[in-house]
Protein backbone atom coordinates (compact mmCIF):
# COMPACT_ATOMS: atom_id res chain seq x y z
CA UNK A 1 0.00 0.00 0.00
CA UNK A 2 1.35 3.38 -1.03
CA UNK A 3 1.08 6.83 0.52
CA UNK A 4 0.01 9.40 -2.07
CA UNK A 5 -0.40 13.16 -1.77
CA UNK A 6 -2.22 15.31 -4.30
CA UNK A 7 -1.32 19.00 -4.08
CA UNK A 8 -3.61 21.49 -5.82
CA UNK A 9 -2.86 25.21 -5.76
CA UNK A 10 -5.96 27.22 -4.91
CA UNK A 11 -7.08 29.38 -7.85
CA UNK A 12 -3.46 29.46 -8.96
CA UNK A 13 -3.31 32.10 -11.72
CA UNK A 14 -5.72 34.45 -9.97
CA UNK A 15 -3.92 34.00 -6.65
CA UNK A 16 -0.59 34.93 -8.27
CA UNK A 17 -2.19 38.09 -9.64
CA UNK A 18 -3.63 38.98 -6.22
CA UNK A 19 -0.26 38.32 -4.62
CA UNK A 20 1.58 40.57 -7.06
CA UNK A 21 -1.09 43.31 -7.18
CA UNK A 22 -2.16 44.33 -3.67
CA UNK A 23 -5.07 46.34 -5.11
CA UNK A 24 -6.64 43.06 -6.32
CA UNK A 25 -6.69 41.37 -2.92
CA UNK A 26 -10.12 40.61 -1.54
CA UNK A 27 -11.72 41.52 -4.87
CA UNK A 28 -13.21 39.37 -7.66
CA UNK A 29 -10.43 38.68 -10.17
CA UNK A 30 -10.43 36.69 -13.39
CA UNK A 31 -7.41 35.89 -15.54
CA UNK A 32 -8.24 36.11 -19.24
CA UNK A 33 -8.30 38.30 -22.31
CA UNK A 34 -10.72 41.01 -23.34
CA UNK A 35 -11.47 39.88 -26.89
CA UNK A 36 -14.89 38.59 -27.89
CA UNK A 37 -13.71 35.00 -27.75
CA UNK A 38 -11.67 35.13 -24.56
CA UNK A 39 -12.45 32.72 -21.75
CA UNK A 40 -11.65 32.78 -18.06
CA UNK A 41 -8.41 30.92 -17.36
CA UNK A 42 -8.83 31.21 -13.58
CA UNK A 43 -11.17 32.94 -11.14
CA UNK A 44 -10.46 34.04 -7.60
CA UNK A 45 -12.67 32.74 -4.82
CA UNK A 46 -14.23 36.20 -4.54
CA UNK A 47 -15.24 35.93 -8.22
CA UNK A 48 -16.58 32.42 -7.78
CA UNK A 49 -19.17 33.72 -5.34
CA UNK A 50 -20.78 35.44 -8.34
CA UNK A 51 -20.76 32.26 -10.41
CA UNK A 52 -17.61 33.07 -12.39
CA UNK A 53 -15.81 29.85 -13.37
CA UNK A 54 -12.83 28.71 -15.42
CA UNK A 55 -13.54 28.18 -19.14
CA UNK A 56 -16.49 30.60 -18.98
CA UNK A 57 -16.53 33.29 -21.71
CA UNK A 58 -15.21 36.54 -20.25
CA UNK A 59 -18.25 38.39 -21.60
CA UNK A 60 -20.55 36.13 -19.61
CA UNK A 61 -18.36 36.48 -16.51
CA UNK A 62 -18.70 40.26 -16.71
CA UNK A 63 -22.47 39.90 -16.91
CA UNK A 64 -22.44 37.87 -13.71
CA UNK A 65 -20.00 40.22 -11.99
CA UNK A 66 -19.87 43.69 -13.61
CA UNK A 67 -17.11 44.87 -11.24
CA UNK A 68 -14.95 41.84 -12.07
CA UNK A 69 -11.25 42.66 -12.52
CA UNK A 70 -10.04 40.97 -15.70
CA UNK A 71 -6.29 40.77 -15.98
CA UNK A 72 -4.28 39.21 -18.85
CA UNK A 73 -2.41 35.97 -18.13
CA UNK A 74 1.33 35.99 -17.42
CA UNK A 75 2.28 32.41 -18.12
CA UNK A 76 6.00 33.07 -17.79
CA UNK A 77 5.38 34.16 -14.19
CA UNK A 78 3.07 31.22 -13.47
CA UNK A 79 5.65 28.76 -14.83
CA UNK A 80 8.40 30.31 -12.72
CA UNK A 81 6.27 30.06 -9.58
CA UNK A 82 5.31 26.49 -10.48
CA UNK A 83 8.98 25.54 -10.75
CA UNK A 84 9.62 26.94 -7.27
CA UNK A 85 6.73 24.88 -5.91
CA UNK A 86 8.04 21.72 -7.57
CA UNK A 87 11.41 22.25 -5.90
CA UNK A 88 9.57 21.84 -2.60
CA UNK A 89 8.03 18.56 -3.82
CA UNK A 90 11.37 17.09 -4.87
CA UNK A 91 12.86 17.80 -1.47
CA UNK A 92 10.51 15.14 -0.09
CA UNK A 93 10.37 12.59 -2.91
CA UNK A 94 11.65 11.91 -6.41
CA UNK A 95 8.27 10.44 -7.33
CA UNK A 96 6.52 13.63 -8.44
CA UNK A 97 3.98 13.57 -11.27
CA UNK A 98 2.90 17.08 -12.33
CA UNK A 99 -0.53 17.23 -13.94
CA UNK A 100 -0.31 20.93 -14.80
CA UNK A 101 1.39 24.06 -13.49
CA UNK A 102 -0.80 24.04 -10.39
CA UNK A 103 -1.20 20.41 -9.32
CA UNK A 104 0.82 17.23 -8.86
CA UNK A 105 0.83 13.78 -7.32
CA UNK A 106 3.57 12.81 -4.87
CA UNK A 107 4.38 9.28 -3.72
CA UNK A 108 5.83 9.64 -0.20
CA UNK A 109 5.81 5.96 0.75
CA UNK A 110 9.56 6.29 1.32
CA UNK A 111 10.18 10.04 1.77
CA UNK A 112 13.63 11.59 1.39
CA UNK A 113 13.10 13.72 4.49
CA UNK A 114 10.50 14.67 7.05
CA UNK A 115 8.26 12.48 9.20
CA UNK A 116 7.13 9.00 8.06
CA UNK A 117 3.53 10.27 8.06
CA UNK A 118 2.06 11.32 4.69
CA UNK A 119 -0.34 13.62 6.52
CA UNK A 120 2.45 15.48 8.31
CA UNK A 121 4.48 15.73 5.09
CA UNK A 122 1.48 17.20 3.26
CA UNK A 123 1.06 19.81 5.98
CA UNK A 124 4.77 20.63 5.88
CA UNK A 125 4.60 21.07 2.10
CA UNK A 126 1.64 23.44 2.42
CA UNK A 127 3.60 25.53 4.92
CA UNK A 128 6.73 25.55 2.75
CA UNK A 129 4.74 26.69 -0.30
CA UNK A 130 3.21 29.51 1.74
CA UNK A 131 6.65 30.48 3.06
CA UNK A 132 8.49 30.44 -0.28
CA UNK A 133 5.97 31.77 -2.79
CA UNK A 134 3.26 33.22 -0.51
CA UNK A 135 0.48 31.15 -2.04
CA UNK A 136 -2.07 28.73 -0.62
CA UNK A 137 -2.34 25.05 -1.55
CA UNK A 138 -4.82 22.32 -0.72
CA UNK A 139 -3.68 18.75 -0.08
CA UNK A 140 -5.36 15.36 -0.28
CA UNK A 141 -3.79 12.23 1.19
CA UNK A 142 -4.70 8.59 0.67
CA UNK A 143 -3.37 5.24 -0.53
CA UNK A 144 -3.95 5.79 -4.27
CA UNK A 145 -4.14 8.59 -6.83
CA UNK A 146 -7.90 8.52 -7.30
CA UNK A 147 -8.66 9.01 -3.61
CA UNK A 148 -5.90 11.58 -3.09
CA UNK A 149 -7.26 13.64 -5.99
CA UNK A 150 -10.78 13.61 -4.57
CA UNK A 151 -9.47 14.39 -1.07
CA UNK A 152 -7.64 17.54 -2.19
CA UNK A 153 -10.92 19.01 -3.39
CA UNK A 154 -12.91 18.27 -0.24
CA UNK A 155 -11.86 21.18 1.95
CA UNK A 156 -10.85 24.06 -0.35
CA UNK A 157 -9.41 26.63 -0.09
CA UNK A 158 -6.34 26.01 2.10
CA UNK A 159 -7.65 22.51 2.60
CA UNK A 160 -6.30 19.26 4.00
CA UNK A 161 -8.20 15.99 3.82
CA UNK A 162 -7.10 12.45 4.65
CA UNK A 163 -8.85 9.27 3.48
CA UNK A 164 -7.53 6.30 5.43
CA UNK A 165 -7.69 2.81 3.90
CA UNK A 166 -10.20 1.68 6.51
CA UNK A 167 -12.45 4.68 5.78
CA UNK A 168 -12.35 4.53 1.99
CA UNK A 169 -15.29 2.16 1.46
CA UNK A 170 -17.78 4.21 3.48
CA UNK A 171 -16.42 7.48 2.12
CA UNK A 172 -16.93 6.36 -1.48
CA UNK A 173 -20.38 4.91 -0.84
CA UNK A 174 -21.57 8.25 0.56
CA UNK A 175 -19.84 10.43 -2.06
CA UNK A 176 -22.07 12.18 -4.60
CA UNK A 177 -21.44 10.79 -8.06
CA UNK A 178 -20.60 14.20 -9.52
CA UNK A 179 -17.60 14.42 -7.18
CA UNK A 180 -16.01 11.26 -8.55
CA UNK A 181 -12.89 12.22 -10.48
CA UNK A 182 -13.55 11.31 -14.11
CA UNK A 183 -17.33 11.85 -13.98
CA UNK A 184 -18.14 14.96 -16.00
CA UNK A 185 -21.42 16.82 -16.21
CA UNK A 186 -22.87 14.73 -19.06
CA UNK A 187 -21.80 11.47 -17.45
CA UNK A 188 -23.32 12.62 -14.17
CA UNK A 189 -26.63 13.25 -15.94
CA UNK A 190 -26.47 9.80 -17.53
CA UNK A 191 -25.73 8.25 -14.14
CA UNK A 192 -28.74 10.02 -12.64
CA UNK A 193 -30.92 8.57 -15.41
CA UNK A 194 -29.73 5.14 -14.30
CA UNK A 195 -30.58 5.86 -10.67
CA UNK A 196 -26.96 6.41 -9.63
CA UNK A 197 -26.66 9.43 -7.34
CA UNK A 198 -24.00 8.30 -4.89
CA UNK A 199 -21.17 5.80 -4.77
CA UNK A 200 -23.37 3.20 -3.14
CA UNK A 201 -25.66 2.99 -6.18
CA UNK A 202 -22.63 2.90 -8.48
CA UNK A 203 -21.17 0.06 -6.44
CA UNK A 204 -24.37 -1.94 -6.83
CA UNK A 205 -24.14 -1.86 -10.65
CA UNK A 206 -22.56 -5.01 -12.18
CA UNK A 207 -19.36 -4.43 -14.11
CA UNK A 208 -20.84 -5.63 -17.40
CA UNK A 209 -23.73 -3.16 -17.04
CA UNK A 210 -21.35 -0.24 -16.47
CA UNK A 211 -19.35 -1.26 -19.54
CA UNK A 212 -22.55 -1.56 -21.56
CA UNK A 213 -23.63 1.97 -20.63
CA UNK A 214 -20.26 3.75 -20.53
CA UNK A 215 -17.86 1.65 -22.61
CA UNK A 216 -14.36 0.85 -21.38
CA UNK A 217 -14.50 3.61 -18.77
CA UNK A 218 -17.22 1.55 -17.07
CA UNK A 219 -14.51 -0.79 -15.78
CA UNK A 220 -12.73 2.24 -14.29
CA UNK A 221 -15.92 3.26 -12.46
CA UNK A 222 -16.37 -0.31 -11.21
CA UNK A 223 -12.87 -0.34 -9.72
CA UNK A 224 -12.54 3.13 -8.24
CA UNK A 225 -15.84 2.98 -6.36
CA UNK A 226 -14.24 0.03 -4.57
CA UNK A 227 -11.14 2.06 -3.83
CA UNK A 228 -9.04 0.24 -6.42
CA UNK A 229 -6.57 2.33 -8.45
CA UNK A 230 -3.25 0.66 -9.29
CA UNK A 231 -1.77 3.58 -11.24
CA UNK A 232 1.73 4.49 -10.11
CA UNK A 233 3.01 8.02 -9.64
CA UNK A 234 5.13 8.46 -12.76
CA UNK A 235 7.85 11.08 -12.42
CA UNK A 236 8.90 11.13 -16.08
CA UNK A 237 5.84 10.43 -18.19
CA UNK A 238 6.38 9.88 -21.88
CA UNK A 239 4.15 12.08 -24.02
CA UNK A 240 1.58 10.04 -25.93
CA UNK A 241 1.31 12.69 -28.63
CA UNK A 242 3.08 15.80 -29.89
CA UNK A 243 1.12 18.54 -31.58
CA UNK A 244 0.32 22.18 -32.13
CA UNK A 245 -2.82 24.18 -32.69
CA UNK A 246 -3.70 27.78 -33.28
CA UNK A 247 -6.89 29.75 -32.63
CA UNK A 248 -7.60 32.73 -34.86
CA UNK A 249 -9.14 36.05 -33.90
CA UNK A 250 -11.24 36.15 -37.07
CA UNK A 251 -12.82 33.24 -38.91
CA UNK A 252 -10.95 32.02 -41.98
CA UNK A 253 -12.85 31.06 -45.13
CA UNK A 254 -10.26 31.39 -47.90
CA UNK A 255 -8.75 28.08 -49.06
CA UNK A 256 -5.28 29.49 -49.73
CA UNK A 257 -5.15 31.16 -46.32
CA UNK A 258 -6.27 27.94 -44.65
CA UNK A 259 -3.55 26.05 -46.50
CA UNK A 260 -0.92 28.52 -45.26
CA UNK A 261 -2.19 28.31 -41.68
CA UNK A 262 -2.12 24.50 -41.80
CA UNK A 263 1.48 24.59 -43.06
CA UNK A 264 2.43 26.92 -40.19
CA UNK A 265 0.88 24.55 -37.64
CA UNK A 266 2.69 21.59 -39.22
CA UNK A 267 6.02 23.44 -39.01
CA UNK A 268 5.50 24.17 -35.30
CA UNK A 269 4.45 20.57 -34.61
CA UNK A 270 7.34 19.11 -36.59
CA UNK A 271 9.91 21.22 -34.73
CA UNK A 272 8.57 19.90 -31.42
CA UNK A 273 8.44 16.37 -32.79
CA UNK A 274 12.05 16.37 -34.01
CA UNK A 275 13.30 17.64 -30.65
CA UNK A 276 11.81 14.54 -28.94
CA UNK A 277 13.63 12.02 -31.15
CA UNK A 278 10.51 9.90 -31.65
CA UNK A 279 9.04 7.99 -34.56
CA UNK A 280 5.29 8.42 -35.11
CA UNK A 281 3.00 6.37 -37.33
CA UNK A 282 -0.24 8.32 -36.81
CA UNK A 283 -1.13 11.91 -37.69
CA UNK A 284 -4.32 13.73 -36.68
CA UNK A 285 -5.94 16.89 -38.00
CA UNK A 286 -8.22 19.00 -35.81
CA UNK A 287 -10.57 21.65 -37.20
CA UNK A 288 -12.95 23.83 -35.22
CA UNK A 289 -15.49 25.64 -37.35
CA UNK A 290 -16.91 29.10 -36.71
CA UNK A 291 -20.01 27.56 -35.12
CA UNK A 292 -17.73 25.84 -32.56
CA UNK A 293 -18.32 22.33 -33.93
CA UNK A 294 -15.07 20.38 -33.99
CA UNK A 295 -13.90 17.47 -36.11
CA UNK A 296 -10.77 15.32 -36.04
CA UNK A 297 -9.43 13.18 -38.84
CA UNK A 298 -6.72 10.59 -38.30
CA UNK A 299 -4.46 8.52 -40.54
CA UNK A 300 -2.09 5.69 -39.61
CA UNK A 301 0.56 4.01 -41.74
CA UNK A 302 2.88 1.06 -41.10
CA UNK A 303 6.14 3.05 -41.06
CA UNK A 304 7.08 6.34 -39.31
CA UNK A 305 6.15 9.53 -41.12
CA UNK A 306 8.54 11.82 -42.91
CA UNK A 307 7.70 15.51 -42.89
CA UNK A 308 6.70 15.38 -46.55
CA UNK A 309 4.29 12.53 -45.81
CA UNK A 310 2.89 14.36 -42.79
CA UNK A 311 2.29 17.50 -44.83
CA UNK A 312 0.58 15.69 -47.69
CA UNK A 313 -1.53 13.50 -45.41
CA UNK A 314 -2.80 16.39 -43.33
CA UNK A 315 -3.55 18.57 -46.35
CA UNK A 316 -5.49 15.66 -47.88
CA UNK A 317 -7.63 15.51 -44.73
CA UNK A 318 -8.48 19.24 -44.58
CA UNK A 319 -12.21 19.73 -45.35
CA UNK A 320 -11.69 22.78 -47.57
CA UNK A 321 -15.27 22.79 -48.88
CA UNK A 322 -16.76 22.84 -45.37
CA UNK A 323 -14.33 25.53 -44.25
CA UNK A 324 -15.27 27.73 -47.21
CA UNK A 325 -18.90 27.36 -46.19
CA UNK A 326 -18.63 27.60 -42.38
CA UNK A 327 -15.29 29.26 -41.71
CA UNK A 328 -12.70 27.99 -39.24
CA UNK A 329 -11.42 29.45 -35.98
CA UNK A 330 -8.93 26.73 -34.97
CA UNK A 331 -6.54 24.40 -36.77
CA UNK A 332 -4.40 21.74 -35.11
CA UNK A 333 -2.12 18.84 -35.99
CA UNK A 334 -0.83 15.99 -33.82
CA UNK A 335 1.57 13.07 -34.19
CA UNK A 336 1.16 9.94 -32.08
CA UNK A 337 1.48 6.14 -32.04
CA UNK A 338 5.19 6.31 -31.24
CA UNK A 339 7.62 3.44 -31.58
CA UNK A 340 8.64 3.32 -27.92
CA UNK A 341 8.98 0.64 -25.27
CA UNK A 342 6.96 1.24 -22.15
CA UNK A 343 8.16 0.07 -18.75
CA UNK A 344 6.36 -0.35 -15.48
CA UNK A 345 7.72 0.47 -12.07
CA UNK A 346 7.92 -1.84 -9.07
CA UNK A 347 5.03 -2.39 -6.68
CA UNK A 348 5.39 -0.67 -3.33
CA UNK A 349 5.22 -2.65 -0.11
CA UNK A 350 2.47 -2.02 2.43
CA UNK A 351 3.36 0.57 5.03
CA UNK A 352 1.37 2.23 7.80
CA UNK A 353 0.06 5.75 7.24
Amino acid sequence: MRKIIHIDMDSFYASVEQRDNPQYRGKPVAVGGRSARSVVAAASYEARKYGVRSAMPVARALQKCPHLIVTPPRFDVYKKVSNEIRKVFFEYTDLVEPLSLDEAYLDVTSPKKGPPSASLIAKEIKLEIKKRVNLIASAGVSYNKFLAKIASDMDKPDGFYLILPEDAEQFLEELEIGKFFGVGKKTEERMHELGIFKGLQLKQMPEHELIRHFGKVGRYYYNVVRGVDERLVVSHREAKSIGAERTYQTDIFDENEVREKVMDVIDIMWERYESKNKKAKTVTLKVRFADFTTITRRHTQHHPYTKREVTQTILDMVPFAEIQEKGTRLLGATMSNFEIVETTGPRQLKINF
